[in-house]
């Protein structure tokens, strides 16, 4: 037997405990008490569920906003990524150009579009597929 459910039903022999020793006159005003206790109990249980479903529904909408990894797909992810491989090509570059001169500095400024390429296309899969499979997912007839 649940806790919650062991109180009620001490409360509930209270009630006709004091019954019997009151008598017959205090009855509606004890049945009244207990079905008040009743009452907020019920509350209290309604109010518990109403928030875990709230709780849940707020969990759905926020899962249903992340992208298919569990990544949220923002402007703002992507604008961020963008600007940190802009701030880090900047060293990248001075090393390169002091080290390797101008082919140096070609090999670093493809790595860097690589890695931005690399990432739009984990962002975006269909920005990576070839034209061979846009051709096969075509309903046209060629």
């Amino acid at each position: 037997m649940d806790t919650r459910d062991a109180e009620l039903k001490k409360e509930l022999e209270a009630t006709l405990h004091t019954r019997r020793e009151l008598g017959e006159e205090y009855e509606p005003a004890l049945v009244d008490s207990f079905l008040e206790k009743v009452e907020n109990r019920l509350d209290a249980t309604v109010d518990r569920r109403m928030r875990r479903l709230m709780a849940e529904q707020q969990m759905a909408v926020a899962r249903e906003a992340r992208g298919p990894q569990g990544h949220v797909d923002a402007w703002g992810e992507r604008f961020g990524f963008a600007i940190v491989s802009l701030i880090l090509a900047i060293p990248l570059s001075a090393i390169a150009a002091v080290n390797a001169d101008l082919p140096g500095l070609i090999v670093a400024w493809l790595g860097i579009v690589g890695v931005n390429a690399v990432h739009a296309m984990h962002k975006f899969p269909s920005f990576g597929r070839n034209r061979r499979a846009r051709r096969e997912d075509s309903d046209w007839e060629d």
